[in-house]
Order: C-alpha cells, then sequence, then structure tokens
C-alpha cells in the first residue's frame, strides 16, 4: 500500500477505507541535515567552554574517542533501520527482538528523556529572545514556540523535515564561518586580545601544554578535571544523533539513505566538533575559555569583531527551536509505535489523514508545557532532578540500543529475521544483512563498556553524581511501571509480544 495515497480507497472495493499510515515523505537530504543538526546544538556553542576547561586542548582526544563511540551506537541502530525501517525504533527494536518489557522501558525512556530536554530548551528560549526585545516575558516566548512548533508537527512530516533542514544550515553555516574565521587568524597573524599569537602550536605550549590535567586530576577543593572527566561532558553533547533511527520509518528510501546518513556521522564529529574547537584553542589560550561567554563569541571579539554575539544568538535560537522540533517528532513517533505495541493508551497511535500522530503530538507538547511550569515555578528542582534523569536516561538508551543490536543478530542467526532475512540462518543470514555494524562480534560490549565507564566517572563530578543516583531510582520506576503495565514477569520474547508486534509492523506498512 502506497504511503502517499493511505487516504484512497483501496483498487477494487467501495466500502473498505485505507487506514491512513505514516508516510514516508523524507528525502535524503533531509535525513542527512536532520542527522548533522541532531550533533550540534547549544552544547556545542556554550557548553563546549566547559569541557575545554576539564582537559584543555586533550579535549580533542575526548571528542574523537567519544565520537566513535556514538557513531558505534547509530551504526547499531541503523543496521536494524535498514533492515527493518519502523517509526518508534528503539522500542521497536527492543520489543521485537529482546521482550515486550525492554521495549516498554526503552520507549518511555526515550520519550521522557526528550520531555526534559525540549522543557530546557523552551525554558531558555526566552533569553535568546529578551537579547532583542528584554521587555517581553520568558513564559510568553516559550508558549508562542510551543505552539508554533506543535503546529508545524501536525502540517505532516515533509513540513518537519523541510524545517529540520534549514535549522541546519543555519547551524552549519555558524560553525564553518568560525573555523574559517578562525583559520584566517592565525594564518594571517592577526593580533588578538590576549596578546599571544595565533597557533596550533599553542595546544602544546600554553598553560600546561595539550594534557593539563593528565587523565584525571583531583584539585585542591576536592573536584576532579582530567582528560576522563571530560568525557562525561563529551558524550552527553552528542544526544540526538541517534534521531536517524526515529525517522527509517518515514524515509524515502531508507536501505540507501540511512548508511549515507549514518556513515556521514564521522567527518561531522570531525569537521564540527574537532576542528572547531582546535581552531578556537589556537587563537584563544584555553585558559582563557572561561565559560563567561561563548567560545564562538569570543574568537570574534579577541580580534574586533563584535557583532558576532548577536549573531551567535540568532543561531542559538534556531538551535533551541531545532532541537524542540527533533523532540516533539521523536516523541510523537515513538508514544505511536509504543501504542502499536500494547505499551501506550490505543489513541496515541492513531493518525490524521496526514500519516501524523495526531495523539502523540498534543499529548507529548501539553506534558512538555507542564514541565517548562516547573521549570519556571521551581527552577532548582527542574535541573537539579529532572535534568539529572535527562542525563542518564540517554546512556540508558545507548545501552539498551547496544544490547538489542545483540538479540537482533541472535534472532536473525535463528532464522527468524525480518524481510529477506526471514527463513535463512546461522552465517548466511548474519552475512545478508545490508549494512553490517563493524566488528559486530565485540563492539557492542566494548561501547557497553565505555557507556558503563562513563557512568562510574559521573559519580566523581558533584554536578552529575545526582544523575546517578536518579538514574537508579528513574530505572526502578520504569521497571515497576513496565510490571504494573505489562502484568506478567517473565523477560523472554513470548507468543503474545509477537502478536503484538507483527500487528504493529502490519500497521505501519
Amino acid at each position: 500500500m502506497s504511503d502517499v495515497t493511505a487516504a484512497k480507497k483501496p483498487r477494487g472495493t467501495d466500502d473498505v477505507p485505507v487506514p491512513p499510515t505514516l508516510r514516508k515523505s523524507l528525502k535524503n537530504r533531509h535525513i542527512q541535515l536532520i542527522a548533522l543538526g541532531g550533533a550540534i546544538g547549544t552544547g556545542l556553542f556554550y557548553g563546549s567552554s566547559e569541557s575545554i576547561q576539564l582537559a584543555g586542548p586533550s579535549i580533542l582526544l575526548a571528542y574523537l574517542v567519544g565520537g566513535l563511540a556514538i557513531f558505534m551506537i547509530v551504526r547499531a541502530l541503523s543496521e536494524m533501520a535498514v533492515e527493518d525501517p519502523k517509526a518508534g525504533a528503539f522500542s521497536y527494536y527492543a520489543t521485537r527482538y529482546w521482550s515486550r518489557r525492554a521495549g516498554f522501558i526503552s520507549g518511555w525512556n526515550y520519550w521522557f528523556n526528550y520531555v526534559l530536554v525540549a522543557m530546557v530548551e523552551l525554558a531558555v528560549v526566552g533569553s535568546f529572545v529578551n537579547y532583542w526585545f528584554p521587555n517581553i516575558p520568558k513564559w510568553v516566548s516559550a508558549a508562542v514556540f510551543l505552539v508554533a512548533i506543535a503546529a508545524l508537527n501536525l502540517m505532516g512530516v515533509n513540513k518537519f523535515g523541510e524545517f529540520e533542514f534549514w535549522f541546519a544550515i543555519i547551524k552549519i553555516v555558524a560553525v564553518l564561518a568560525m573555523i574559517l574565521g578562525g583559520l584566517y587568524v592565525v594564518i594571517a597573524n592577526v593580533p588578538t586580545a590576549s596578546g599571544i599569537r595565533a597557533s596550533f602550536a599553542n595546544w602544546f605550549t600554553v598553560d600546561g601544554g595539550f594534557l593539563p590535567h593528565g587523565l584525571m586530576t583531583r584539585n585542591a577543593d576536592g573536584t576532579w578535571t582530567g582528560l576522563l572527566m571530560a568525557l562525561v561532558v563529551v558524550m552527553f553533547s552528542f544526544g540526538g544523533t541517534e534521531l536517524i533511527g526515529i525517522t527509517a520509518g518515514e524515509t524515502e528510501n531508507p536501505r540507501t539513505t540511512i548508511p549515507k546518513a549514518t556513515n556521514g556521522i564521522i567527518w561531522r564529529i570531525l569537521v564540527f566538533y574537532i576542528c572547531a574547537l582546535g581552531v578556537i584553542m589556537a587563537v584563544i589560550p584555553w585558559s582563557k575559555i572561561d565559560g563567561d561567554s561563548s567560545p564562538f563569541v569570543q574568537i570574534f571579539d579577541s580580534v574586533g569583531v563584535h557583532a558576532a554575539a548577536g549573531i551567535l544568538n540568532f543561531v542559538c535560537l534556531t538551535a533551541v527551536m531545532s532541537v524542540y522540533n527533533s523532540g516533539l517528532y521523536a516523541n510523537s513517533r515513538m508514544l505511536y509505535s509504543l501504542a502499536k505495541q500494547g505499551n501506550a493508551p490505543a489513541y496515541l497511535g492513531k493518525l490524521s489523514k496526514k500519516g501524523v500522530p495526531v495523539g502523540g503530538v498534543i499529548t507529548s507538547a501539553i506534558i512538555i508545557a507542564i514541565a517548562v511550569v516547573v521549570v519556571f515555578v521551581w527552577p532548582e528542582f527542574a535541573f537539579n532532578y529532572l535534568m539529572s534523569i535527562a542525563t542518564i536516561a540517554a546512556a540508558i538508551n545507548w545501552i539498551m540500543i547496544m544490547i538489542t543490536e545483540i538479540k537482533f543478530r541472535r534472532v536473525v542467526a535463528a532464522g527468524d529475521g525480518p524481510a529477506e532475512l526471514k527463513g535463512l540462518k546461522g552465517k548466511e543470514a548474519l552475512d545478508k544483512i545490508a549494512f553490517k555494524l563493524p566488528f559486530a562480534n565485540v563492539t557492542p560490549y566494548v561501547v557497553i563498556a565505555f557507556m558503563l565507564l562513563v557512568v562510574v566517572l559521573m559519580c566523581f563530578s558533584a554536578s552529575y553524581r545526582i544523575a546517578v543516583i536518579a538514574g537508579v531510582i528513574w530505572l526502578a520506576v520504569l521497571f515497576a511501571a513496565a510490571q504494573l503495565a505489562l502484568g506478567k514477569s517473565g523477560s523472554e520474547r513470548g507468543e503474545e509480544a509477537a502478536v503484538i508486534v507483527d500487528a504493529a509492523a502490519a500497521t505501519a506498512e
């Protein structure tokens, strides 16, 4: 059945309407820019100051190692998405190849994670608007953007993709302009405000050199710094990259588009994180990047281009809109998938004539609006506790993706794989996988171990320690909710789960 003609009656019948389906309207350019935009946000424009202070120039190694880990996570997800493209990827795959309980936990964890991320983005949007219009109350800005983006998502997936495309273009142009401007400063030997000549040699000669705090160093005040501690900040700056998997169910040609977008992640990380921060630290001594303003603003301020603050404010405003737009899209598709699995109320699985899960969009928007109110009324509670859950939820999600990939391969090898893999067994089945995870026998275990290391490192930071505690409580809540909703104790895939998933698959196609 064609997605485009989903609202029409099937040929040869007059009284059996065809139910609407998700539209496969996202083109290659949309997916490429959605994947890229997911890795570039306010975390890069402002949050990179924190990571630089923790590790100095060696932060480049942290981004390289963390980028490789996130690349393998998205490769694992894409391996499943290419063979079995479905909306709500994480939850669907966890249910289909692991257990219904795993699907419940994965789906609701990811949904709540993006609710909290969107909450923060909407809460700070007023700050960017106030740069130009200081008299507009912040809650008004939040309300306007919330309604506008929700309306955009109700218009159809093609409108979402088009807006994300242009949001990403703005961010890309901003980063490239900074890189080119910084290179000009280095090559032309333009005087800088610091009095230190701009040079890539500054990575090794200024304020302690390339590894000023070593792997881990405990300071006099009891705080920990160093390359390993920076990994914590770095990993969570990559949040959103996995959105590629969510889009698979609405992509025109996932077997070619998803691999292209996924393989492009490595060069994006090299260009937009490593090159950008490398140029910044060549122009500005790393110890002068104090977080009082964005390092992107500092690099232009240092050579007298003071309009950079206003330009970056506009870029960050579009970045905030992009994150909320992506979050609402991802959340509505996740609720749709959960509903089709029987893990969420049935109304969330209904689609409009445009193929939009209206219930998921409106429900997510309402919950996000409530969360934003919580930020304004109890900011300390929201940022200390709710954002701790969002931080650890990302780690839970990435670990579950790798475990699901292991389960996926076992199911494929047993002869129960999706589509063309079904009926094939053992090595023959695994060799038929179109977009394989590199070194799949060991990669998932290495990535899981790495993510557990990041969680352990979080315990050494006062600001992240609370996230680990919140994570344990959050997992217990999810397990209890799954037990309550599913009403059974087994975690193996049973006949009931298989029937539910098969029904979901039939509906989605």
